[in-house]
């Protein structure tokens, strides 16, 4: 991913490269995106994107574990989410879900994620501290939560699952208040072009849709304007 593709992904919200992905693919059917309706810190701030530093993380019971083997696991973790390409997002399973409790977002782990270098988190858990997190640090989570509960990491650098996607440490991921996406690996190469491609459709339809006594021959004629240029 080089530099203009990933100023053109912070431009662009998520359902637009969803459909990005689609007419790289030259087909429908992409489905690598979350189901469900997911909770945003910074619903205006835009899109984060970043190569996926995964982990589990669960809260609902005290770990089982030693606390030193807890501690370690802790610091591997940071470790981890302080190596790999940048820019980075961490993305976690809580294990609880879907009933989380242990808001592992908040105001002092976001910070140091930030410092650390990484540009957002997602998430299916819980999150916390609103109006006190840093900025240019999204996150999207799947609920809001006072407590942390017993938080603790389960799993470093395996693959996770978040809102029904599937998604590996180093997947390119996308993401805002409507939820995320995997970018496939194969469309790359393709998806600046693709973005431009869809955005200049569009205003097929959207130009003169938002034009004073717009009319349904109006609609007839442009649609078929947009359906040519897909042809």
């Amino acid at each position: 991913m080089n530099d203009t593709l990933l100023k053109l992904l912070h431009s662009v919200d998520t359902p637009t490269v969803c459909n990005a992905i689609e007419v790289a693919q030259g087909q429908r059917g992409f489905d690598q995106f979350t189901r469900g309706t997911m909770l945003c810190s910074d619903p205006e701030g835009g899109a984060m994107v970043g190569y996926a530093r995964t982990a589990k993380i669960a809260a609902l019971e005290p770990p089982k574990e030693a606390p030193d083997v807890i501690k370690a696991r802790r610091m591997a973790y940071y470790k981890h989410m302080s190596d790999g390409p940048r820019p980075a997002i961490t993305v976690i399973e809580d294990v609880d879900f879907p009933n989380c409790i242990g808001a592992y977002w908040g105001e002092i782990n976001t910070t140091v994620h930030k410092g650390l270098g990484v540009s957002g988190a997602l998430t299916n858990g819980v999150m916390r501290d609103l109006g006190d997190l840093p900025s240019g640090f999204p996150l999207v989570a799947g609920s809001l939560g006072p407590s942390h509960g017993f938080v603790h990491v389960r799993e470093i650098g395996t693959e996770v699952e978040v809102f029904g996607l599937r998604i590996r440490d180093g997947d390119l991921v996308h993401a805002d208040r409507h939820g995320a996406l995997v970018i496939p690996p194969e469309v790359i190469g393709q998806l600046e072009s693709a973005i431009h491609k869809l955005l200049d459709t569009e205003k097929l339809i959207l130009e003169p849709a938002r034009q004073p006594g717009f009319t349904f021959d109006a609609f007839e004629k442009a649609w078929a304007t947009f359906e040519a240029s897909r042809t």
